[in-house]
This record gives structure tokens, sequence and C-alpha cells, in this order.
């Protein structure tokens, strides 16, 4: 399975993504598509993100079970502790 969280993404972006995941609320999007369908999504997503951030979440052969990417500068700051990513809420003064 596959969580892709956008913020302040394009209409047209959110468009073409509905075509291989579903969206249960505006910029979350999730499903199960193979990792070469993955990769080329995240190609698009970050080729058409003007403003804002993505997040994607997808399985791997790690400790945690998953691998997270970011893209831009979304709300939530993802941190590496040693392997063990975790997230970080942005102060609103930064």
């Amino acid at each position: 399975m596959v969580v892709l969280i956008l913020d302040k993404a394009p209409p047209g972006l959110r468009g073409k993504l509905t075509r291989w995941l579903y969206q249960p609320k505006a910029g979350v999007f999730f499903g199960w598509v193979s990792a070469r369908v993955r990769d080329l999504l995240w190609q698009r997503v970050c080729a058409g993100l003007k403003e804002g951030g993505a997040i994607l979440i997808y399985p791997d052969d790690n400790e945690q079970g998953f691998s997270i990417r970011t893209a831009g500068e979304p709300k939530v700051e993802m941190v590496d502790f040693d392997g063990l990513i975790l997230p970080k809420t942005r102060n609103r003064r930064e």
C-alpha cells in the first residue's frame, strides 16, 4: 500500500493522481501500485509541485517496515534518528 499526502498541490496534479490512487480526503491519497508505478507517480508529484510539499509512505524491508520520501516543504518534517524515522511538527514561528 502507498500513502501520499500533498500540501498546497495544484488541482491538476491531484486529478492526475486520482487515476491511480484513491482520495478519501483532499490531498490524501492511497492505493496499491507496483514499485515502478509508485516511482513514476513520485516523479510526477515532484515535477508538479509549485509550492507546498508532499510525503510518500510505502512498504520497505527495514526495521520500521516502511520508508518515507518528502518533497518541497510539507507541514510535517520527517526526521531520521539513527534509522528510525519520526515526524516533527514545524513551529508556526519559523
